[in-house]
């Protein structure tokens, strides 16, 4: 019994310290601005971004991530979401830009997600430590994905609510007004029909 305790720690330690680097944030793009985040890594580390423009204009936006070497490694134009993995070609820094400049005067509201993972090590065959370490990682990196997708669909939740909100509150005022004009042009035709005949009687 105190072996499998102890095989349960080692697991939930494995798993704290194997856990991938996760960084989340909300970043607001002005018209016209680029912003870029960067991240330093080593050659052969998984990089993921995740990111969903969640307010402004028509929620889209022009998404880049360039290497230490300035070559572009992803290039999207006005995408609303996306998620892009790749692995580190070199060790330096990365950065990941989102680009507004196609926007004449709405900033856009942008959540991303940049996940750093661990370079890939030389396991040896037949070490059960090794590959404890690796089934651990992979649990990890598993159950972060699992944890952005949550979050990821809670934002489109959270956006389609508020589109939805904000239909119905149109369609709402609209028939407001629509039934003020039904009012307001039935008093008119009783006033103009009212003023007609009083104007035949007095001929």
């Amino acid at each position: 019994m105190p072996r499998h305790e102890a095989l349960v720690l080692l697991l939930c330690l494995l798993g704290l310290w194997l856990c991938p680097q996760v960084r989340g944030y909300f970043a607001s793009v002005d018209a016209h601005v680029e912003e870029c985040f960067f991240d330093r890594v080593s050659s052969g580390m998984k990089m993921s971004l995740t990111f969903e423009v969640v307010e402004g204009g028509f929620l889209d936006i022009d998404v880049k991530i360039i290497g230490p070497d300035d070559r572009v490694i992803y290039s999207g134009d006005r995408e609303s979401n996306g998620k892009y993995t790749f692995a580190a070609h070199m060790d330096g820094e990365f950065r990941y830009c989102f680009s507004n400049q196609m926007s004449s005067m709405t900033p856009k509201v942008v959540m991303f997600n940049m996940d750093v993972g661990d370079a890939p090590k030389d396991r040896i065959e037949g070490d059960e430590q090794s590959q404890l370490e690796g089934m651990v990682s992979e649990l990890s990196q598993g159950l972060t994905v699992v944890k952005h997708e949550q979050e990821y669909m809670e934002v489109r939740e959270r956006i389609h609510r508020m589109i939805n909100d904000n239909t119905n509150s149109r369609v709402v005022w609209w028939a407001v007004f629509e039934a003020f004009l039904l009012v307001a042009m039935t008093f008119g035709q009783i006033y103009y029909l009212k003023r007609f005949f009083e104007v035949r009687r007095v001929i």
